[in-house]
C-alpha cells in the first residue's frame, strides 16, 4: 500500500506546474492533500475519475482545504475536527475510513495552523492542538488502523530544521510548547513518526523551504510534513521518500511530497 501526502499550495497551481506528471510516476493508491484552495468538485476534476475524493473546504474562499483522495471508495467520510466552532478558519481535517488487508483503516489528511509567535494567531494554534490532541487520543483508543499525514507545521528537534538554534523558541513551528504535542503523541498517545522511524536519525530529510532567499537552493529547509501511524500500522512500512524538486523552478508546490509505502 503506498500513501503520499503532499501540501500543493493550490492544487490548481500545482497541476498547473507538473503535479499531474509526478502523480502518474509516483502511483500512490492514496493521495492525502492539504491546501487544495478549491471546491470539492475542481480537486475531483483535476485528479479525475479514477480517484475518490472525500474532502472538507474552508468556509473562507480560497484558503486551506484538505482532501482524502483513493483508489477505492471509503465506508464512511467525516469532515472537520470534532469540537471546532463554526466561525473559525475550517478546511484543516478530514477522516476516511477503509477496509484493509490488516482490518479497518482510518486515514485522516490535516492542515494545522501555522501561527505567528507572540502574536494572537498562536492562541488560535493552540486552542486547534487542544482539539487535535484530543481526537487524535479518541481515535488510538479505537483499536482501528490510523494514520493521519499532513502539513503540521511544527518541527520535533535539531534534526528536522536546517537552522535549529536561530530559530528554536522565536519562530512558530519551532516553540517547545508546540514541540510538547508532537512528543507526546508519539509518547503516551502510542503514535508513531513513520518518517523518522524509517529515516533513522539523520538530518531531514526537509519537506519544506521557505520561498525567501535562496532556502531551497541551499537546501535550508524544515521537516514539518508528517505520516503518523499507530504503532502496528507503523510497523508495516517498508520505505519512505521526499520527492524534493531537481530545481527551484521545476517545483509543483513550496513543500515536497512524502511517500511511504506499507506492506500489508
Amino acid at each position: 500500500m503506498r500513501i503520499s501526502s503532499v501540501n500543493v499550495n493550490g492544487i490548481r497551481a500545482a497541476m498547473r506546474k507538473g503535479m499531474a506528471d509526478w502523480l502518474d510516476s509516483r502511483a500512490p493508491d492514496f493521495l492525502l492533500l492539504q491546501e487544495t484552495r478549491a471546491d470539492a468538485a475542481i480537486v475531483s476534476d483535476l485528479l479525475g475519475p479514477s480517484w475518490h475524493v472525500a474532502p472538507e473546504v474552508s468556509r473562507l474562499k480560497g484558503r486551506a482545504g484538505v482532501a482524502v483522495a483513493s483508489r477505492v471508495a471509503p465506508v464512511a467520510v467525516r469532515a472537520g475536527l470534532p469540537g471546532e466552532e463554526a466561525d473559525v478558519d475550517s478546511g484543516r481535517w478530514v477522516e476516511a475510513d477503509f477496509d484493509s488487508p490488516a482490518g479497518p483503516l482510518t486515514l485522516v489528511s490535516t492542515y494545522l495552523h501555522s501561527g505567528t509567535a507572540n502574536t494572537p494567531s498562536m492562541e488560535l494554534k493552540y486552542a486547534h492542538l487542544d482539539l487535535v490532541d484530543a481526537r487524535l487520543a479518541e481515535l488510538a483508543a479505537t483499536g482501528r488502523h490510523v494514520l493521519l499525514a499532513g502539513d503540521l507545521n511544527i518541527v520535533r528537534g535539531p534534526l528536522d530544521i536546517r537552522n535549529w538554534r536561530s530559530n528554536h523558541n522565536r519562530v512558530a513551528g519551532v516553540l517547545d510548547r508546540e514541540i510538547a504535542y508532537l512528543e507526546r503523541w508519539f509518547g503516551e498517545v502510542g503514535l508513531v513518526d513513520v518518517h523518522r522511524a524509517v529515516v533513522g536519525e539523520c538530518q531531514g530529510p526537509y519537506t519544506w523551504w521557505s520561498q525567501r532567499g535562496k532556502a531551497f537552493d541551499n537546501d535550508a529547509g524544515w521537516r514539518i510534513d508528517y505520516q503518523v501511524a499507530s504503532a502496528p500500522f507503523a510497523a508495516t512500512a517498508r520505505g519512505a521518500v521526499v520527492d524534493r524538486a531537481t530545481a527551484w523552478d521545476t517545483r509543483f508546490s513550496d513543500h515536497a511530497p512524502l511517500t511511504v509505502d506499507y506492506d500489508l
